[in-house]
């Protein structure tokens, strides 16, 4: 659907907020738009 993704300038789609409040879950891979508030870094053991 118009807004799900876009382009990156390097050529990669990516998932808008929009398409991943639609989805319904968080994958838990550190999307730039999680609107589940998802954190990579927060995994990371020091």
């Amino acid at each position: 659907e118009d807004g799900d993704f876009y382009y990156t300038p390097e050529g990669y789609r990516c998932f808008t907020e929009q398409y991943l409040l639609k989805r319904g879950y968080c994958c838990e891979s550190g999307c730039r738009h999680c609107p589940y508030g998802f954190n990579k870094d927060d995994l990371k053991t020091k």
